[in-house]
């Protein structure tokens, strides 16, 4: 039993093949289809408006040089955000609660971040691993303490997301199965697990809103610290 907690986070297969690329390309389904005017119908309409305020938000701690990265931060929102909330559906695949896949995510994208800085003010981006007035004892600790905080920031990002959709997964399976179970014997007690199951769920889409929005938030806050 305890096992069959974890199927739901087994990529599902055909054949042999993984059928995870399939589930990443749902998304895609949602958005409105190409078209020579802006504005088609509602949904289209709503869409215009959902990515406008979330690429507003992501440039508010940004300069005018990381507006380049616009696109790319606000299609990784909208990505994760539809996959997240995809996989809350029944008989569904959360790719996002793989942690390859999430450091596939956030490794290339932290290093652009890096590159970027080294690049430009190599001489800035140097000066963040040694604290300015730092005892000369402690010279060699900090910079060691820092390349390595330098360093887990991917896997912080992709651990985050991971462990918080995982968690939030597994508990509501866990919910879910007791009310299943005291159906028969306690009706009342079940009733009111289907509650918890109901509010459960409704704060698991706030966490997959919020996941998708603070993976790419961070990621935005790395990138103005280099440019």
């Amino acid at each position: 039993m305890n096992l069959s907690f974890f199927d739901q986070f087994s990529s599902p297969s055909l054949m042999g093949i993984p059928l995870v690329l399939i589930s990443m390309m749902f998304p895609a389904l949602l958005l409105s289809p190409t078209n020579n005017r802006w504005i088609t119908d509602r949904t289209s309409t709503l869409q215009l408006w959902f990515v406008n305020l979330v690429t507003k938000q992501l440039m508010l701690p940004l300069d005018k040089k990381g507006h380049k990265w616009a696109l790319i931060l606000t299609s990784l929102m909208v990505f994760l955000l539809l996959i997240n909330l995809l996989g809350l559906l029944p008989y569904t695949f959360t790719p996002t609660t793989q942690l390859s896949m999430n450091l596939a995510l956030a490794f290339p994208l932290w290093l652009a971040t890096l590159l970027i800085g080294l690049r430009n003010k190599p001489s800035a981006s140097l000066a963040h691993l040694l604290p300015e007035g730092t005892p000369t004892p402690l010279i060699p600790a900090l910079i060691l303490i820092e390349t390595t905080s330098l360093l887990i920031r991917p896997l912080a990002l992709g651990v985050r997301l991971t462990a918080n959709l995982t968690a939030g997964h597994l508990l509501i399976q866990l919910v879910s199965t007791a009310t299943i179970a005291l159906s028969s014997t306690m009706p009342a007690v079940s009733i009111l697990t289907l509650l918890i199951l109901f509010m459960l769920t409704i704060l698991e889409v706030a966490v997959a809103m919020i996941q998708a929005y603070v993976f790419v938030l961070l990621l935005s806050l790395y990138l103005q610290e280099n440019i």
